[in-house]
Parts: structure tokens; C-alpha cells; sequence
């Protein structure tokens, strides 16, 4: 794995591009093993808590809602019913169609999730002040805001 260290060429060192690239590969992998160890994945927690922010939920919706491909949703939904953490049902006005809730247990195992992402957080940043972590978080959510639009 490459580094911005004394070996990296100085042209890189200074490239936020660069930067932002080496941070979000460690990110990446602290979340990975984070969850893992917690028995979840990354889609597992994002499917989660957005049923838990927005509700009962079509899968299609669900995909959408979370930016993850339709067939890894199904994947990801198949893993978290079969645990109990959501229900899946016919859709009264649709049946064809899926809707999926959020268990009491899905509930308890997001708490427990964002234990671990709040635990992941204070590593990945430990670097930073208080301060500090809310101006790159600001930051970064200007950026990304505004490459969204793009899309």
C-alpha cells in the first residue's frame, strides 16, 4: 500500500485526490473489519438505517434509497431476514412486490452497528480535534454535495 510519506513523489503527497484516495482505502478497511467482526457488512448497515430513518420500504425503493445495485440488495436482504433483523412481505397494493421492515432485533443490531462505526470514526480521525473533525466533515459533504449534482 502506498502512503504520503517521504518516498511519495511530492506532486502526490500534496494531490487532495491522492489524499483523499489513501484515507477513504484505510476507511474502507477499518468499516470492513469493523462490521465483520460485528457480523454485518457494509450494505447490511446501510439497508438498515434507512429503513430505520425512512421506513417500510419497498426493495426497489431500498436500492435506490442506498445506491446498491438491485441484485446485491436482494443478496443483502436475504442475509438480514434470514437473521431476523427484517421482515418481508407482500405488498397489499402490489403483490408483487416486497416490502421490507425493520425488526426489533434489525433495530438493536443497527444500535450495536453504529457503536462500531462511531468506534471506527474516533480511530480513523484520531488525529483531529473536535473542531477539526467537524470542518472536514463539512468539507466533505460540501464535496461530495456537489459532485452529486453531476451524477
Amino acid at each position: 500500500m502506498m502512503t504520503a510519506d517521504a518516498r511519495t513523489p511530492a506532486r502526490l503527497r500534496n494531490a487532495p485526490s491522492w489524499l483523499i484516495n489513501l484515507v477513504s482505502a484505510h476507511s474502507h478497511r477499518l468499516v470492513g473489519a469493523g462490521f465483520a467482526a460485528a457480523g454485518a457488512r457494509g450494505y447490511h448497515y446501510r439497508l438498515l438505517a434507512a429503513l430505520d430513518e425512512y421506513g417500510p420500504a419497498s426493495q426497489a425503493t431500498l436500492g435506490r434509497t442506498t445506491g446498491i445495485d438491485r441484485s446485491d440488495v436482494v443478496a443483502a436482504l436475504n442475509e438480514l431476514a434470514a437473521k431476523g433483523l427484517v421482515d418481508r412481505s407482500p405488498d397489499p397494493s402490489d403483490r408483487r412486490r416486497n416490502i421490507i421492515t425493520l425488526t426489533a432485533g434489525g433495530s438493536r443490531h443497527l444500535r450495536e452497528l453504529d457503536e462500531v462505526l462511531a468506534g471506527i470514526q474516533d480511530d480513523l480521525l484520531a488525529p483531529l480535534s473536535s473542531a477539526e473533525r467537524e470542518q472536514l466533515t463539512g468539507l466533505l459533504t460540501r464535496l461530495a454535495d456537489h459532485h452529486a449534482k453531476g451524477r
